[in-house]
């Protein structure tokens, strides 16, 4: 029996190690051609997975069903092996994953060996929830073809809802950080990663009141750095196209006196607030109607107490604590998307 285990980066060795004493006579190969996050285990134990999976820097373990020469052909001939392992009435999908350089390209070999497959068992394609998924782990000249159930594969479900549902209305109202200019700044970064990351309507940075343009300008510039970050990071990771989140600057009241109108939401995090659970379930059922959430997030100072009183809800996320700044978007947009999620989903029960 073949595995190919998978580990992180600069991992494969001290998981090959272990691999040698739980299993002494295994043939193990860490790196193989050179490549990282891999070990190839061969070994006639029949509690290898057991014993494999028992060790913790391994992080997948994946039987190898066939092994062919890193040629298309060979590859889609063992479409005759693999079909048996899946029924007519379940979906798949063919993933690629190819390490070296070669006449061909991942998308060529999923495309032929999914039509081969599919040809063989008249299984239906399913490239977002497939029951069964067909991998392709290709190491300079070897190919190893498994077949794993599509669990594994599954980041996003029909199971879960999605978070971008809460967020793409949220606007959030961030008072800016001052003082000296490199800690402007970093604040800043951290501030404007913190936002695109959870892809909200609108940053606003509001401040309530005259402040140093200076030090205003490297928050700013800051903000747009720690974006940029961000923003290049869910590019290459998201299967969705991801826009920038819109970021202005308004003074903090006026911001108050505009988000009055319409079905909007205001929200103030603060201690002087009653705790979330005390009203998580009147809250989330107004953060899931409402057209418009904006949440008000303090920097080194809190949210000015005159503007508790236009706020719909004041809210204290953590009793006795207190956020750091850089902290402040990342506590109230989990902490309120988890009450959002538990209305949402019980609505969706109901049906």
């Amino acid at each position: 029996m073949k595995f190919i285990v998978k580990t992180q980066r600069g991992m494969e060795s001290v998981a090959a190690n272990y691999i040698r004493e739980a299993i002494p006579d295994a043939n193990v190969w860490a790196s193989p051609m050179g490549y990282s996050g891999l070990v190839i285990v061969e070994t006639g134990d029949e509690n290898v997975e057991k014993k494999i999976l028992e060790i913790p820097e391994v992080e997948r373990l994946i039987p190898v069903i066939a092994e062919v020469p890193a040629e298309l052909e060979a590859i889609v001939a063992t479409a005759e092996k693999i079909a048996p392992l899946i029924s007519e009435n379940e979906t798949f999908a063919v993933k690629t994953k190819r390490r070296g350089k070669h006449g061909f390209t991942s998308m060529d070999v999923n495309r032929e060996l999914g039509a081969k497959i599919r040809e063989l068992t008249n299984a239906d394609v399913n490239l977002s929830w497939p029951d069964r998924v067909v991998q392709v782990e290709i190491i300079g000249d070897k190919a190893y073809i498994s077949v794993v159930p599509g669990e594994e594969f599954r980041k996003f479900t029909p199971e879960k809802i999605d978070a971008r549902k809460l967020f793409r209305k949220v606007t959030l109202v961030q008072m800016p950080y001052w003082g000296d200019y490199k800690a402007c700044r970093s604040f800043g970064e951290k501030i404007g990663r913190a936002a695109q990351a959870f892809e909200v309507k609108e940053l606003i940075i509001a401040p309530k009141e005259k402040m140093d343009a200076f030090e205003l300008a490297e928050f700013i510039k800051g903000v747009k750095i720690g974006q940029e970050s961000r923003h290049q990071i869910q590019r290459e990771a998201y299967p969705w196209k991801v826009e920038k989140v819109p970021v202005s600057v308004w003074d903090l009241y006026q911001v108050v006196r505009d988000k009055r109108r319409g079905k909007r939401l205001l929200i103030i995090t603060d201690p002087k607030g009653p705790t979330l659970a005390e009203v998580k379930d009147r809250l989330a059922k107004d953060m899931f109607y409402a057209k418009e959430v904006i949440i008000f997030v303090g920097s080194r100072e809190g949210i000015p107490r005159g503007l508790f009183r236009f706020a719909d809800y004041v809210v204290d996320l953590a009793p006795y604590m207190t956020f750091a700044t850089e902290h402040g978007i990342p506590a109230a947009l989990v902490s309120l998307w988890e009450v959002y999620e538990e209305y949402a989903r019980k609505r969706e029960e109901k049906t």
